[in-house]
């Protein structure tokens, strides 16, 4: 082999050598490009979802029950000054632990519940014969002084027009230690004036103590079965509706009431036929 072929072959090897190193750069520049389309798109979908989060919100009444927390609002340190009201007591805190009780106890009955707060009486009619579960275990909690000194935590004022109450915790709680099922939800979602109903989260077992009173004709989801409807109010609704018109924390449209109310006592007695 003469020089020059030897110059050659050389030349070749090095060649090769440099179209490797080539390959390899252009490779890692690739990779690289690519790190960081994906590192965009990461950061784009985070504060898509962000935003998202902080723009949606479930407005169906949704409290926590079996074990959950709930991300319901806190009663504002904001209030109104409401005629006939008197200062809300302290909120008292997640109370004793029960058992579910037979629905049969109010299978077929009626009940009439006072239910005394802050602001004067609210009188419900129970229908255990639509709704005999939630009906047993409203009149259980009622009688073990549950509801006693619990905050209405809740007003939604935008869409739907109810006033959420019955947590001790005022909507932080636990629940009662017990949960159980939809009875009687309207299959259109109709929830009139005066309704009376039991609040939930997402699982249609989820109805345990927190419940609401509808203060102007509603239409909630129907998605997932609807909220038990087990009475209406009887007296007392324009109560609600001062409270109602006072307005949700903040001005907005769902959150604690700017005007305190809180269950004091419930009294329960069977109707007779």
């Amino acid at each position: 082999m003469t020089k020059e072929q030897e110059r050659a072959r050389a030349r070749r090897r090095a060649e090769r050598l440099d179209a490797k190193i080539a390959a390899k750069q252009a490779e890692a520049a690739r990779n690289k490009q690519v790190a960081a389309v994906v590192a965009a798109v990461l950061v784009v979908v985070a504060a898509f979802v962000v935003i998202a989060t902080k723009m949606s919100g479930d407005d169906s009444p949704t409290p926590a029950a079996g074990g959950t927390t709930s991300s319901q609002p806190t009663p504002s340190a904001t209030t109104a000054a409401v005629a006939g009201c008197k200062p809300a007591p302290a909120v008292p805190g997640t109370k004793a632990q029960l058992k579910l009780p037979d629905k049969k106890t109010a299978a077929g009955k009626t009940y009439n519940a006072v239910v005394s707060t802050n602001c004067g009486d609210i009188t419900l009619e129970l229908d255990g014969a639509k709704a005999p579960q939630t009906v047993a275990s409203f009149v259980q909690l009622a009688r073990q002084n549950y509801f006693k000194d619990s905050p209405c935590h809740r007003l939604t004022t935008s869409g739907i027009f109810v006033l959420q109450c019955g947590d001790p915790a005022g909507g932080t709680g636990q629940g009662p230690g017990y949960s159980f099922g939809i009875e009687n939800a309207p299959k259109d979602g109709t929830y009139p004036t005066g309704t009376l109903a039991m609040a939930r989260t997402q699982d249609p077992n989820s109805n345990a103590d927190q419940f609401f009173i509808v203060y102007k004709d509603t239409k909630l989801p129907t998605e997932g079965g609807g909220y038990s409807i087990f009475g209406k109010v009887t007296k007392g609704l324009d109560i609600v509706e001062k409270i109602a018109a006072a307005g949700a924390a903040g001005g907005a449209g769902d959150g604690a009431p700017n005007a305190p109310i809180s269950i004091l006592t419930v009294a329960v007695t069977e109707k007779k036929a």
